[in-house]
């Protein structure tokens, strides 16, 4: 793994580094999705381990921790996150035949950090550390932590367990239960301006990229991702639909978004309605400024009172749809209550 960091994240490493003589036995490192925090706290967490960190407090990259490290098999180290965030998911009965195996390679990954993966950690806490320094356990989204496991963690907070230190991130704290966060101490990480998110941008050859970065809210590292998969065309069937509603689109549109992840389609609506309100109020557009005439049209017709009442019903759907029961009637009821709120 390299020590470098991105570059809008240089002066909260720095500040980071102030912790280092006392540290917390728990940190939670909170800011919006997509500007790199997974991968600020896994290089912290390689430098705490080095044997030889850099005055910078960066990981020397030679020494036998980092080696480790790097081949992600550090006997210190723990990472914690959803089955659905891992590059291999694991697929319990692969080796069997028939139903058993079928079954198995259906089985869509967890998108939630389980009490088992909680209680996994146990043994790992209790036992000596291999080379007399820092256990590190890093666990991210902390909002994908379901209840029981919240639970589990929060224990484990409540008592550390001596030269252990958690370091966890979150994109919401609001979606992160309130003792867990009492028990941490809190570091947030910024979002970078838009001309040093666009100039890095450009950097990886992100053709398009002021548009890309725009759409992700600012987020340079979502933005990269959605110009890699190569295609809007989700986006735009969306997008066509927000900016000429009609009952019928809606339930076109809902038929053909109802495979994509609902989460993404819900935040594509909250940041146009955002556009919509921000537009109405101060003439500013944010995130689709291709369509400013479209959203001028909108901001027009639209009273405020019904403006604010799409935007807080959209912000509620937000919390249950990474678990729905019915995808394409999520949708449904989403867009056609937007035509309404927009006839």
């Amino acid at each position: 793994m390299s020590n470098s960091i991105y570059p809008w994240q240089e002066s909260s490493w720095q500040q980071l580094q102030t912790l280092r003589q006392r540290m917390p036995h728990a940190i939670l490192f909170h800011g919006a999705a997509g500007i790199g925090k997974s991968d600020f706290i896994e290089r912290f967490a390689q430098g705490l381990l080095c044997e030889a960190v850099l005055p910078d407090g960066h990981a020397c990259g030679a020494c036998a921790s980092c080696g480790w490290f790097s081949q992600q098999n550090h006997p210190d180290y723990r990472r914690v996150r959803p089955e659905s965030m891992e590059d291999e998911p694991p697929a319990e009965g692969e080796e069997g035949e028939g139903e058993t195996k079928k079954a198995a390679k259906s089985k869509t990954p967890s998108k939630e950090i389980k009490i088992e993966q909680i209680r996994a950690l146990a043994d790992f806490m209790n036992i000596s550390t291999h080379r007399q320094g820092l256990r590190v356990v890093v666990l991210y989204p902390a909002e994908a932590l379901n209840m029981p496991a919240s639970n589990a963690l929060l224990k484990t907070l409540e008592e550390p367990p001596p030269g252990t230190v958690f370091l966890v991130a979150s994109n919401s704290l609001d979606r992160v239960l309130p003792t867990i966060l009492s028990r941490c101490r809190k570091f947030a990480l910024p979002m970078p301006s838009h001309a040093e998110a666009l100039a890095w941008l450009k950097e990886q050859g992100v053709a398009d990229a002021d548009s890309w970065l725009r759409e992700q809210g600012g987020a340079p590292l979502a933005a990269m991702e959605q110009a890699e998969s190569g295609s809007r065309e989700d986006l735009e069937t969306l997008l066509q639909l927000l900016a000429h509603p009609s009952i019928e689109g809606a339930l076109k549109v809902a038929d053909k978004l109802q495979k994509v992840p609902l989460s993404g389609t819900v935040s594509w609506l909250q940041r146009w309605l955002y556009d919509v309100f921000s537009y109405k109020l101060a003439g500013n557009i944010r995130y689709y400024p291709r369509y400013q005439k479209e959203l001028a049209g909108l901001a027009d017709k639209i009273h405020v009172s019904r403006l604010m009442a799409a935007i807080k019903g959209v912000n509620e759907r937000r919390a249950t749809s990474d678990h729905p029961l019915s995808p394409k009637l999520f949708l449904e009821e989403m867009l056609l209550d937007y035509a309404n709120c927009c006839a």
